[in-house]
């Protein structure tokens, strides 16, 4: 089967005889890439800037790029290395106005700076964007092994929830994993017999769902509804097989509070001002990490000893205001000069005003044994039996709908009414 080359999308040439590693690279951008790994000669900013024969428009992307650098805490050496790779792509003789972004990624590798030289470039409306989206490779790649009337609609349902439609939103990438993991080897079973999806029956999918049990159960339904519903909507087939399948709700997921082996495991593990301001704030207030992601200094108000997370106003102990004050001088003899308001920053963010990514929490907490969901639960339980667990007031207090506060304590009062070491593991909503 032909492989996509990782930059362009298009088909890699077969070779006669393959030796080590599959190519990632059609022939086309594989030169391009040696030569990128070739140390070019030296351009300093200053000669950059200085060149008469640069448009205007891409001088001031140059300036632009070593400005944003220089204020997201870069090396002088990265800024000039990065100025010096995109004055050369700016001068080649096949750049015109727009700069391709296969231009940009070939000369600057790293996953690091090219972005930011293509924000830059955005910008000042001078990037001409030229690459297959990462996600809509791994899509066909993916789907490659379907028939044709398989095949096709179940890209559409991808792309649809990866791209968005004109009544949905755009789903994290997390969302299509879990999707399309859950229906492929249903499709792939289904496509042994059928030659298109619309042949699926109701009973095909009930089936299917009843050889399996719990949230894997919950997880396949979830996926096969999602995409009947699409080619119902799309006009691929002429019926919803999964509209009238019901599996009930999905049972609850165990878990307990933090004992002492956890909570010194967390301790030992939140060593840097980053970890330990995560940990605080997610300690205090419960909230998600998405709350802590986008949180921004203008959240912060240290005279009124005042902090606004996740849409409400709450009061700042002392411990969260010793927390932010330890990180905010870290982050000022890093990133002195960034524009990027929000208070988590990474070497990718501060040349931008984006907040960090999810998969920089992850490798900095998640990865190193802080679970930041547990901590969080192990907050609203505590918080339930210290007020006899008062449904109202754990959904006035961390923002809880009013069934997931209800939830919280019926488990407080089963903590409450027998000693730990004799009860079983309640369950905590999963919402």
């Amino acid at each position: 089967m032909p492989r996509s080359c990782r930059r362009c999308g298009g088909t890699i040439a077969p070779v006669p005889h393959p030796a080590g590693r599959p190519r990632l690279y059609c022939q086309t951008c594989e030169p391009s890439r040696i030569r990128s790994r070739a140390k070019p000669s030296p351009v300093s900013v200053e000669d950059a800037l200085a060149d008469p024969a640069l448009p205007t428009l891409h001088r001031a992307a140059l300036a632009g790029l070593a400005e944003r650098a220089a204020g997201a805490g870069w090396p002088l050496v990265t800024v000039e290395r990065a100025v010096a790779a995109l004055y050369r792509v700016l001068t080649t003789p096949e750049t015109g106005a727009a700069v391709a972004l296969s231009q940009v990624r070939a000369a600057l590798p790293s996953s690091a700076e090219w972005p930011v030289v293509a924000a830059v470039l955005a910008e000042h409306d001078v990037l001409r964007e030229d690459t297959v989206p990462t996600m809509h490779a791994w899509i066909d790649r993916k789907t490659a092994d379907l028939p044709d009337g398989f095949r096709d609609p179940v890209r559409a349902w991808l792309r649809e929830l990866n791209d968005g439609g004109p009544r949905t939103k755009p789903r994290a990438r997390n969302t299509l994993y879990a999707y399309f993991g859950r229906a492929h080897p249903h499709l792939q079973t289904w496509s042994r017999t059928y030659e298109h999806l619309r042949e699926v029956t109701e009973a095909d999918v009930r089936a299917a769902l009843d050889a399996q049990r719990g949230h894997e159960q919950q997880g396949t339904f979830t996926s096969l509804r999602s995409l009947f519903a699409f080619a119902r909507r799309a006009r691929v087939s002429f019926a919803d097989p999964a509209r009238r399948v019901h599996i009930g709700s999905a049972p609850k997921r165990q878990t307990v509070p933090l004992d002492e082996a956890e909570a010194a495991t967390i301790r030992q593990a939140a060593v840097s001002p980053l970890q330990r301001l995560v940990v605080g704030l997610v300690a205090v207030y419960a909230v998600r990490a998405t709350a802590v992601r986008t949180l921004t200094l203008d959240d912060l108000d240290f005279g009124w000893q005042r902090i606004r997370i996740s849409g409400t106003t709450r009061p700042m102990p002392d411990l969260v205001h010793r927390l932010l004050r330890n990180w905010l001088v870290q982050r000022r003899r890093k990133w002195p000069h960034t524009g990027n308001r929000h208070v988590l920053l990474s070497r990718v963010s501060a040349a931008g005003n984006k907040p960090v990514s999810d998969y920089y929490l992850s490798w900095h907490l998640a990865m190193r044994d802080i679970p930041l969901e547990r901590l969080r639960a192990d907050r609203i339980l505590s918080e339930a039996l210290a007020v006899d667990a008062d449904p109202l007031h754990l959904a006035a207090a961390f923002g809880l709908s009013m069934q997931t506060a209800i939830d919280y304590s019926e488990i407080a009062r089963v903590l409450a009414s027998r000693p730990i070491e004799l009860r079983d593991a309640p369950s905590t909503p999963d919402r």
